[in-house]
């Protein structure tokens, strides 16, 4: 059979991509390739079959800092989708104080449209620099101006000629010929010194528009179930103000150039590709999924709403429609992946028709000290390497021998294992308590090369590992 196909974004070339941030979880980066594949396969199948594939919504089972948020947003990245991470803890069952669950496909339909617009504006780049150029020249040559004279203001009343002045123009000379060529040499002139930069530092006083102050206006609940924003609307009623600014010609043309590129963009285009973009690419991350279930199944007293939340997730995650300020947005192809460290509950306890709209299930394993010591060391802009960049900067060379990530891997499972297991996150806080000497006191120090070996790991660390009374105030 023909391979219809045209996309690299492979499985195999996915996973090679996630590997450059993220260490292990193999399980979790190939349920995230696979479902990014199908999407690919999707849009290559006749219309009507499409329609009727649906995502397979994936949900991540892990302790905290083990890489489910970094999976889910690389993903989004790697397939250039819209991506939005929200917290199922900050969403409340319908008729509690709080945001409702429609907010999220509101959320991800916003940065669509962002996503939408920063290319459209890539793409009229050239033509907003024309235009801007003109409106800065007309700011440095201003063009001189008719005065008003008194037998013009009497011709509006009379149509008799004023001071015997038959059918004479005005007491102002027109602009002679000789003085128009005059004035497009000058121009042309300005033209090219603006193009070589010779401007740049001179000062001009141009008009530009005045944002709005930003006011907050708040409307009903019902406005915002509605996908009504109140401030927009006023916005659009009231005529747009300009305002005048003193500032370089370089940051002027920048200033100018933007709100060109602004004009240039057809609004109705840019949504309607939003909506698409939303609609068929979308990625939601739903973190702390577990927050929002109940030991048990039961629900009794302050935990009330949580079956709520997860009742009002379901047509979301289902495929529904939400009504946003752009159109119409269709939940049905967008992908859902929801993660929760399930720590005090199971998955079980999920309501069953939630359970059933995550049919992949991946667990994420715990860290061990090796691979610690990976995240370390091999991600692309890992934490060794942003800490030797960092101090890199005063003239100083710092340099971590194998042995002492090792060392620094060991203390920070050791910790984990014996206090709350946070994951890679613990790495942060034995760095910086690591290097914090060295990051106060390196500016005033005048030394080429700094190494870290394992003495100085378990100089600066040891005391932190097994001072228990320490350890409470710390990660």
């Amino acid at each position: 059979m023909e391979k219809i196909i045209k996309s690299d974004l492979t499985p195999s070339k996915i996973i090679e991509h996630l590997n450059r941030y993220i260490v292990g979880q193999d399980k979790a980066k190939r349920a995230v390739a696979i479902a990014l594949r199908n999407r690919i396969r999707r849009r290559a199948l006749p219309p009507e079959l499409a329609h009727e594939i649906m995502p397979k919504n994936i949900l991540m089972v892990g302790p905290t800092g083990v890489g489910k948020t970094e999976i889910a947003r690389r993903l989004a990245t790697l397939s250039n989708a819209p991506f939005v991470k929200v917290e199922a803890t900050k969403f409340t069952e319908i008729g509690y104080v709080g945001r409702d669950v429609e907010t999220i496909i509101r959320d991800l339909t916003e940065f669509a449209v962002s996503m939408v617009r920063k290319k459209m504006i890539e793409k009229v780049q050239v033509p907003a620099a024309e235009h801007a150029e003109e409106r800065l020249l007309d700011a440095l040559l201003p063009k001189r101006e008719k005065k008003f004279s008194m037998p013009d203001f009497m011709k509006v009343f009379s149509d008799k000629p004023v001071d015997g002045d038959d059918d004479k123009e005005s007491e102002e000379p027109e602009e002679t010929q000789e003085e128009k060529a005059k004035y497009e040499r000058t121009r042309a002139r300005f033209s090219k010194m603006l193009k070589d930069g010779k401007l740049d530092d001179k000062d001009v006083e141009i008009e530009v528009n005045e944002n709005a102050a930003a006011v907050p206006i708040f409307g009903t609940p019902g406005m915002d179930v509605m996908g009504i924003n109140i401030t927009e609307m006023l916005g659009g009623i009231m005529p747009k103000r300009t305002k005048k600014r003193h500032m370089k010609v370089k940051e002027a043309m920048r200033i100018l150039q933007q709100e060109e590129a602004e004009k240039l963009i057809d609004s109705e285009a840019m949504a309607k590709e939003a909506l698409d973009l939303a609609q068929e690419d979308g990625i939601v991350f739903l973190d702390e999924i577990d927050k929002v279930v109940v030991k048990g199944g039961s629900s009794h007293g302050p935990d009330v709403s949580r079956e709520g939340v997860q009742r009002d997730l379901l047509p979301i995650v289902e495929g529904s429609v939400v009504q946003t300020r752009y159109g119409p947005v269709k939940t049905d192809h967008i992908l859902f992946i929801a993660a929760g460290a399930f720590s005090g509950v199971k998955p079980s306890d999920l309501i069953p028709e939630l359970q059933g709209r995550f049919p992949i299930r991946v667990e994420l394993e715990p860290l061990s000290w090796e691979n610690l010591q990976q995240i370390l060391t091999e991600p692309e802009n890992s934490l060794i390497r942003q800490y030797e960049a960092l101090i890199s900067t005063e003239g100083t060379e710092l340099v971590f021998t194998k042995e002492a990530t090792e060392e620094i891997a060991r203390l920070a499972h050791k910790m984990n294992s014996e206090m709350e297991d946070i994951g890679a996150r613990r790495l942060h806080t034995m760095m910086e308590q690591l290097l914090e000497e060295i990051s106060f006191s390196v500016s005033d120090m005048d030394v080429e090369k700094i190494e870290i070996t394992p003495a100085m790991v378990k100089e600066k660390l040891s005391g932190l590992v097994e001072n228990r009374d320490i350890r409470r105030y710390l990660l």
